[in-house]
């Protein structure tokens, strides 16, 4: 089946993508774990399209200050994944692995902002190590470049660059939990990132035929 645009995603596509958040976010929580020396528990992914503007909305409006970490992708899947980062899970993160809460993710050292930096990896990697072992695709990533900054600042480079393919963005809501086993769970809300996905559509409907999905 060819896609001409985001707009034609059936139920069934949901489901292919919900199913690869599943696994991504289930990747992603094992690593998370293994740094935090926490228990780290799931919700299950929302799978959504988007505007753009829906998008900035939906992380705090155009003004909240987030970190973005923003990889290129080329291969047999081209675009763009930008990882979202909530400024309460940076410095929860940060002071479950160093023991000191920032005042706001500006208030990072080097070291910090490279640990940051590394969990935006493990989180893009676990989802496109969830399509590769589910379709066999493979995809060459870039380095990814770190920002922190208002949300509109943010999403307004791959809005420019893929302007072209339209104003719509494939947006994976991930909530993580984190406890020591015996305690309260930190709420699910102070630990939010969010995964957008923007492909070309050619690379999106090589996906789906690649997973033989029916007509």
């Amino acid at each position: 089946m060819t896609l001409n645009s985001m707009e034609e995603l059936t139920p069934v596509h949901y489901d292919v993508l919900r199913e690869i958040g599943n696994i991504g976010q289930g990747n992603a929580a094992t690593a998370l774990a293994a740094f935090s020396n926490k228990l780290v528990t799931i919700d299950v992914p929302n799978v959504r399209v988007l505007d753009i503007t829906d998008a900035i909305e939906y992380l705090g409006g155009p003004e909240n200050i987030v970190t973005g970490i923003l990889i290129r992708l080329k291969g047999d899947i081209n675009g763009m994944m930008l990882t979202v980062l909530q400024s309460s899970f940076v410095k929860n993160l940060v002071e479950m692995v160093f023991d000191r809460k920032p005042s706001s993710p500006f208030d990072l050292d080097d070291t910090e902002k490279s640990f940051i930096q590394e969990i935006g990896n493990i989180l893009s990697g676990s989802y496109l190590n969830a399509i590769s072992s589910l379709s066999g695709m493979t995809t060459d990533v870039s380095v990814p470049s770190v920002t922190t900054d208002m949300v509109g600042a943010i999403l307004a480079v791959p809005a420019v660059e893929f302007a072209e393919l339209g104003s719509k963005v494939l947006f994976i809501d991930d909530c993580f939990t984190f406890s020591d086993g015996f305690g309260k769970a930190a709420e699910c809300s102070a630990s939010r990132s969010n995964m957008i996905l923007i492909p070309d559509i050619d690379s999106l409907s090589a996906l789906f035929d690649r997973l033989s999905l029916p007509d």
